[in-house]
């Protein structure tokens, strides 16, 4: 297991990052390495950001330092979604097969979570998002034909795009982590848009099926303080409380939100008007 910590920033602070700055302490960069678990332990809510692309062999999903437990799991909870090959994930000897796009929930309280690819030819690379959690729900999978859907915006705005939520309180029961996953249809480019906050939650995005040679820039900041973070295929960037989390790329692609904090209402946000940014 490879670990990272990133401390929370002040809004007042953050509007004077420069480029690299602002990068370090938001962007993760690289999240699968053949054969590694890959984990961002940030100060916004506790939540963290993780990726794995393990072999056949498996890979254990191992405490760290700064969780001080016996077990991953001891205190919290997980959201896996696997944009990869055919992935077998292993929870106190429960096994759950997880194709693209798939999703599975994971309660406090397991003890031994081994992640795994069904083949070496084709590696799963398993997005993963884990915040705190007080009480112990069962485990579930969950795929896009579970998921609940909603279609918003227009090819007319260049936002024409399908939610699936995923792991959310109508669907699965969880602590505080909600993930889910927009696809972007074609022609359109912007996501969350309009944009909002709340500060009540914290979120974290992962951009992925950005076409080779393609970008997308992520626009982040209090909404009269705006900043910009351009990033690649399969990366996530971590959004605080007080920031805007919307984005436009030079092609359409898919993006997983994942959010961890005060409450699972879905709809809990403060929209900010396109005109009104700077």
């Amino acid at each position: 297991m490879d670990w990272e910590l990133r401390y929370a920033a002040h809004p007042a602070d953050a509007k004077n990052y420069d480029t690299e700055r602002i990068r370090k302490d938001f962007l993760v960069e690289e999240l699968f390495k053949s054969g590694k678990v890959k984990m961002v332990y940030t100060m916004y809510d506790r939540l963290i950001v993780g990726g794995a692309m393990p072999t056949t062999a498996g890979s254990k999903l191992e405490p760290f330092e700064e969780l001080k437990a016996e077990y991953f799991l001891q205190r919290r909870e997980l959201g896996i979604i696997n944009v990869g090959g055919p992935a077998i994930i292993k929870a106190d000897g429960q096994e759950y097969k997880l194709g693209y796009k798939e999703a599975l929930y994971l309660g406090s309280g397991n003890k031994e979570v081994l992640l795994a690819s069904e083949a070496d030819a084709k590696p799963a690379k398993l997005y993963m998002n884990s915040a705190p959690a007080h009480k112990q729900f069962p485990n579930k999978k969950v795929t896009l034909a579970d998921a609940e859907v909603v279609v918003l915006g227009s090819l007319e705005t260049s936002n024409h795009r399908q939610i699936n939520k995923l792991l959310v309180n109508s669907v699965v029961e969880t602590c505080q982590l909600q993930m889910g996953m927009t696809e972007l249809k074609t022609g359109s480019v912007w996501n969350t848009m309009p944009p909002h906050t709340h500060n009540r939650r914290m979120e974290a995005y992962f951009y992925f099926e950005v076409p080779d040679e393609q970008v997308v820039c992520h626009f982040m900041g209090q909404p009269t303080e705006t900043r910009h973070i351009w990033m690649k295929n399969e990366q996530a960037v971590i959004s605080p409380s007080w920031s805007i989390h919307s984005a436009a790329g030079t092609a359409n692609y898919t993006f997983i939100w994942g959010m961890g904090g005060e409450n699972l209402d879905y709809g809990d946000m403060d929209t900010r008007k396109p005109q009104d940014l700077r």
